[in-house]
């Protein structure tokens, strides 16, 4: 993984073929060790034994592939500094975007190129191989781009300007794959890669009621074989067959296919919906100990020979739990998703309210230098709800969904032990969650309420991302909802870059007025160290209506003051040096270009409706500007 700023970028790319010239990879004694560990724990001393030998045969293949220059390059990696100020990712599908290009994959590239003006570093690409449903998350072939979006030379394409994400869909696959199929036909080396059962009631009710749901579909799905009906464990969908972990020939594979990723250009992997891989009847089937240590694995592969690679966990689940995935800070996710930050936004903005968002803002802080959070707001599948379980009220939580509702929202469920459904997420469009489409409000009020709520996500500690229909302000499609049934497509709809590039030629349009507000604040953010994810944090609790945040550079030498004003009113805010810790006396706003001078060893400011303000020392930049 490289950071460049200028382009093109001076990327070094894995050879095609392996070297087998050079010395081959040796891992060294104690990670060997530790992987040994991890195998014995999932499966047994004798087979540990025999697949550490599998494991480093794989390590060695993928070494094989690195040219000289990417080794020379990887002697001055600093895992510290892996992600950055200057790291802001963008979510989107392949073919979202209907416009000029080759391939849905160019015209994306095309579109992003277009509209990015230097803020956006990394892309990740949702899942891009062939498919047979779930908009992609039902795999049919792990290696191979889906002809329809492009090719790998697409990926290519983009990796020359851009870091990547790639999604590692571990839970499951297809049930159009060529490993499901030949499961079906009998093949011996596949009878073992599913958790099939002989009949439904093998799987016993009390079994099943302990299991926990994403969905509400029954966890079995009959299917035809060779030797008659079986029943295969599926998660989240009837084409969705999981994987049998329990088979250390399944974990070698996919630990193949992550490599072949990085290979590919991956620079950070999504271990996808990765709390449910290791099932276990009697339990809940997620967060289980087997699960930690295939991640531990995972990450073990990785830094040894993934030039930077980084692990994000993906994990809709209570607060606690999600963090559960960083491990000891170490040994775990490099990353993982802050799923209780978009419905605590929500909650601020619906009750102009930030109490519930800073008192738990306080509280969160990675376990390490090099954990980090990815502060996403909006997503490919709404706003998850679990997240925030064990921090909002249940009557708080019902107020969100209620007032998504009213805004044209659709609500997802889960399964409850009970057999009840719970609420699970939020299919909505951030601009719709956060401006009333049917309000007659104006239209610069809206955009303004919209760059504060997203503001957020760039002054907490972690790496920000948003989702391509968030960057253009796209309202809930529900008349696509209507034609597939499937209340996710909400959200989903192809964007228009043609419309989009007319509607830019507009001064007084929302898609011009949004890219010229969120281009400088994204801008600013990228160039005041302040923000980096190793920065400190501290949170004030100055008024309920105000989200206010101190970020400090890991050096200590660069700070800001974020102040965000979640209300339509103005407001008078005031902070005593002591308090910030910041001895200076003139302040300006990175944002607004005002001056804010301390009055009696107070830092006094005015804000207007939905009003954003990044206060820097002026000693700090006059500094900067003098180097």
């Amino acid at each position: 993984m490289e950071k460049q700023t200028d382009y093109p970028r001076n990327r070094t790319f894995y050879d095609p073929y392996p070297d087998y010239t050079r010395p081959l990879y040796e891992i060294p004694p104690s990670t060997r060790e530790r992987m040994g560990m991890r195998l014995a724990f999932l499966y047994g001393k004798r087979q540990a034994d025999k697949y550490i030998l599998e494991l480093e045969r794989i390590l060695k293949v993928h070494y094989a592939h690195k040219p000289f220059e990417m080794l020379e390059k990887e002697k001055n990696y600093d895992p510290k500094e892996r992600f950055s100020e200057k790291d802001m990712i963008l979510i989107t599908y392949g073919d979202i975007v209907k416009g000029d290009g080759d391939t849905p994959l160019s015209a994306l590239h095309n579109f992003v190129n277009t509209y990015n003006w230097g803020t956006i570093n990394t892309i990740h690409l949702l899942p891009f191989f062939p498919y047979s449903s779930d908009r992609g998350f039902a795999v049919v072939d792990f290696r191979q781009v889906d002809p329809e979006l492009g090719t790998w030379a697409d990926i290519r394409e983009k990796k020359r300007r851009y870091d990547l994400m790639f999604d590692a869909v571990l839970n499951h696959v297809s049930s159009m794959s060529e490993m499901f199929r030949e499961f079906r036909n009998g093949n011996p080396r596949y009878l073992n890669f599913f958790i099939a059962y002989d009949s439904p009631d093998d799987l016993t009710l009390d079994q099943r009621r302990k299991i926990f749901r994403p969905r509400t579909s029954d966890i079995l799905t009959r299917f035809e074989t060779i030797k008659g009906p079986t029943w295969v464990w599926t998660t989240f969908s009837e084409d969705q067959i999981d994987l049998n972990f329990r088979n250390p020939d399944v974990l070698m594979q996919v630990v193949d296919s992550i490599l072949f990723y990085i290979r590919h250009g991956a620079d950070i992997l999504r271990l996808d919906a990765v709390t449910y891989i290791w099932a276990e009847p009697g339990t809940e089937s997620i967060h289980l100990p087997q699960t930690h240590e295939i991640a531990k694995l995972l990450r073990d592969v990785v830094d040894a020979v993934g030039s930077g690679v980084a692990l994000i966990t993906e994990t809709n689940v209570p607060h606690k739990d999600n963090v559960s995935y960083f491990g000891d800070g170490y040994d775990e996710a490099h990353m993982v998703y802050n799923f209780a930050l978009p419905p605590l936004v929500l909650h601020a903005f619906y009750s102009e309210d930030t109490g519930y968002l800073s008192r738990w803002a306080k509280n969160i802080e990675p376990p390490s230098d090099l954990a980090t959070f990815f502060n996403m707001l909006d997503t490919h599948d709404g706003i998850g709800l679990m997240g925030v379980k064990e921090i909002l009220p249940e009557e708080e939580i019902e107020f969100i969904i209620k007032t998504a509702k009213e805004r044209g929202g659709y609500i997802s469920y889960k399964m409850r032990e009970d057999k009840t459904q719970e609420p699970y997420e939020i299919n909505t469009t951030w601009w719709s969650a956060i401006n009333d489409d049917n309000a007659r409000e104006d239209l610069t009020l809206q955009v303004k309420r919209y760059i504060a709520s997203r503001s957020i996500s760039l002054v907490l500690k972690g790496v920000p991302g948003i989702y391509v229909h968030g960057t253009i302000g796209t309202v809930n499609d529900h008349e696509r909802v209507q034609k597939t049934g499937v209340k996710r497509d909400v959200n989903r709809g192809v964007i228009d870059a043609h419309a989009v590039n007319e509607d830019f030629r507009n001064p007084n349009s929302k898609i011009f007025l949004l890219r010229s507000h969120s281009s400088r604040i994204n801008l600013i953010r990228t160039q005041n160290r302040a923000f980096h994810p190793r920065g400190k944090q501290k949170v004030f609790e100055l008024s309920p209506h105000a989200f206010v945040v101190l970020r400090t550079s890991p050096e200590g030498d660069d700070h800001v003051l974020t102040l965000t004003n979640v209300t339509g009113k103005k407001l008078q805010l005031g902070i005593s040096l002591k308090a910030l810790g910041v001895y200076e006396r003139l302040w300006q706003d990175l944002i607004g270009d005002k001056h804010w001078e301390v009055v009696n060893s107070r830092l006094r400011v005015a804000l207007r409706p939905y009003d954003v303000a990044w206060l820097k020392p002026i000693q700090e930049i006059e500094g900067k500007i003098r180097v």
